[in-house]
């Protein structure tokens, strides 16, 4: 019966675990919790959580989803004038340099 079996590969089985509640914002005040508390106590545990805050707020909030919505917009409107700029420069050098392929065309 195994020579039956020569291309038909059983599957993998698989698991899908889904919480019944989840509750982000009480993660998340559990997390600062802990964080304010590893700051008062000091020492260089305290140090290292002072030194990932301040690389968090630096990275991430609000403020920083503005300034990436502000860089993406100003990269897209700079890649429309890339774009337009070499649509232009493609037409001036057909026009001036390929005037046998207009009229092959045309």
């Amino acid at each position: 019966m195994a020579f039956l079996r020569l291309f038909k590969t059983p599957k993998n089985q698989q698991f899908s675990y889904k919480p019944r509640y989840w509750d982000p914002k009480k993660e998340e005040a559990e997390e600062r919790r802990l964080r304010i508390e590893a700051l008062q106590n000091g020492g260089v545990d305290g140090i290292k959580e002072r030194l990932r805050g301040g690389f968090r707020k630096g990275s991430g909030g609000e403020a920083a989803g503005r300034y990436r919505s502000q860089r993406v917009r100003r990269s897209n409107y700079s890649l429309l004038i890339i774009l337009i700029t070499l649509i232009v420069v493609c037409y001036v050098a057909y026009k001036l340099y390929f005037p046998d392929f207009e009229r092959l065309l045309g």
